[in-house]
């Protein structure tokens, strides 16, 4: 086997999660584009995720397949992994993508808020991560954790969420000792990429990119190009941190 195709992508499987829509579509389908088999995970965006995985099939048939699960349910992370390996016959890289975010002002914090963001930006990569280390270790494959350059900044009024993703950074070193020399496992930090689905205003845009010494958003590609990177070319990195922010954190 040549360098080249130890390196390679192709016949390889790739369960993303959160990947029906939004940064977690595009890093599924650049992750096909360069010949990985996609285990498109979705919680409720089934339509999407449907007209997704059929685009994705009609490119190279069944190259991609569509596992609905509840994250925050602890026995469906296990299950999930099973359904990948039975339909895949393997795993080799693992993106921890789906998330939660909105805010949650102190005074207003509660349990169920506090569950649903530390689940899925922390537990749920945790256990997924525990239930696909086996099947990792064998195509002594990867972790790709999406964390977020708030993990190391607090984010007003995002306590929870900033905590959740602060734990995910350690999580991601963590688990990068623990599953040498096997598994490589490392994060992307993503900056100013889509703005939040809830509204944002104007003027907050404005300060965002005022912060951004390129002075622009970046695109979603740019956080899948990253992956691909660390899923395929980068053979000894593990336990990093890449933020893909324009250059905003320089300055903090």
């Amino acid at each position: 086997m040549t360098a080249d195709q130890a390196n390679s992508l192709t016949g390889k499987c790739a369960l993303v999660t959160g990947a029906a829509r939004r940064i977690g579509a595009v890093i599924a389908e650049r992750l096909h584009a360069e010949g990985a088999n996609v285990a498109i995970h979705y919680r409720q965006s089934k339509a999407e995720a449907g007209e997704f995985c059929a685009r994705l099939n009609a490119v190279r048939a069944d190259s991609a397949r569509l596992f609905q699960a509840d994250l925050n349910v602890g026995n469906e992370l296990d299950k999930l992994v099973d359904s990948v390996v039975e339909w895949s016959g393997r795993l080799d890289v693992l993106v921890n993508n789906a998330s939660s975010f909105y805010p949650t002002p102190l005074g207003q914090i509660t349990e169920e808020s506090w569950s649903d963001l530390v689940g899925s930006n922390l537990k749920a990569p945790l256990f997924l991560s525990q239930a696909a280390a086996p099947h990792l270790q064998t195509s002594h494959g990867n972790i790709i954790n999406i964390v977020d350059i708030h993990a190391h900044r607090p984010l007003r009024d995002h306590s929870v969420y900033g905590a959740a993703k602060a734990g995910l950074v350690m999580l991601t070193r963590s688990l990068a000792k623990d599953l040498a020399p096997d598994v490589r496992v490392n994060g992307v930090a993503p900056g100013a990429i889509s703005w939040p689905e809830n509204g944002m205003s104007d003027s907050v845009k404005q300060d965002i990119l005022s912060q951004v010494p390129l002075q622009r958003t970046g695109a979603p590609e740019d956080v899948a190009g990253c992956v691909v990177y660390l899923a395929r070319d980068a053979g000894y990195v593990t336990g990093q941190i890449i933020a893909v922010d324009g250059g905003r954190s320089l300055g903090w």
